[in-house]
């Protein structure tokens, strides 16, 4: 269990890293921050709102997806998520500005934060505990449908970033870059980081299936 969870935790703190990299490169922000920033334009109250009233709706339509109870163990991981989201932004980046670095900067900045937020994504998946709705979500649809991650990811995140950009939240090349590339990083990187995490454990093999890659 205890590697497990230390897998579980350090997947996490890469992905947040990757997610700071993107909110620190200032070139728009990722599907599901656009849109919950959209919401809270058009309908008022706060994006923390519309962030949380979002995963208690995706913890029933996940249950429901898989034809069982809803998993109230996901709220468990939102509280870790936004403890380590603040480590990264309000403690490591806390001084950091991009606003006014060259666009080529941004940029590089941007395509290694999806690269990290993908590949925290790959490893914070593969111990199988509770993970966030939103999280969760891609996983489901991958195995309701026999999908492969890239494929439900990318689907979620076009559904996610036209709903935002009908609403008017801040999508730009943030945004996009999540679209295109998110998905396919997570299913590269989980395509190897599945093997070794399996090759210290191969136990746990046998009790966990593999996602399609």
């Amino acid at each position: 269990m205890a590697y497990r969870l230390s897998i579980y935790i350090f997947g996490m703190f890469v992905n947040f890293f990757g997610v700071a990299l993107i909110i620190n490169a200032t070139l728009g922000a990722g599907f599901w921050t656009a849109m919950f920033v959209g919401l809270s334009d058009q309908f008022g109250l706060t994006v923390g709102f519309w962030y949380a009233a979002a995963q208690l709706l995706f913890i029933f339509v996940n249950g429901w997806l898989m034809k069982q109870a809803p998993e109230w163990r996901a709220l468990l991981p939102l509280v870790l998520e936004s403890l380590i989201l603040d480590f990264w932004l309000e403690v490591v980046f806390r001084n950091l500005d991009m606003s006014t670095a060259p666009f080529m900067s941004q940029g590089v900045m941007l395509l290694f934060g999806v690269a990290f937020t993908a590949l925290g994504v790959a490893i914070y998946i593969l111990p199988q505990l509770p993970r966030a709705p939103v999280d969760q979500l891609f996983l489901v649809v991958a195995e309701k449908f026999n999908l492969s991650l890239r494929v439900s990811q990318t689907l979620i995140a076009i559904s996610t970033s036209t709903v935002a950009l009908i609403i008017g939240g801040p999508v730009g090349l943030g945004t996009l870059a999540g679209v295109l590339f998110l998905g396919t990083f997570i299913q590269f990187f989980y395509g190897y980081t599945y093997r070794l995490y399996y090759q210290v454990h191969p136990q746990y093999k046998e009790r966990f299936e593999p996602y399609y890659y």
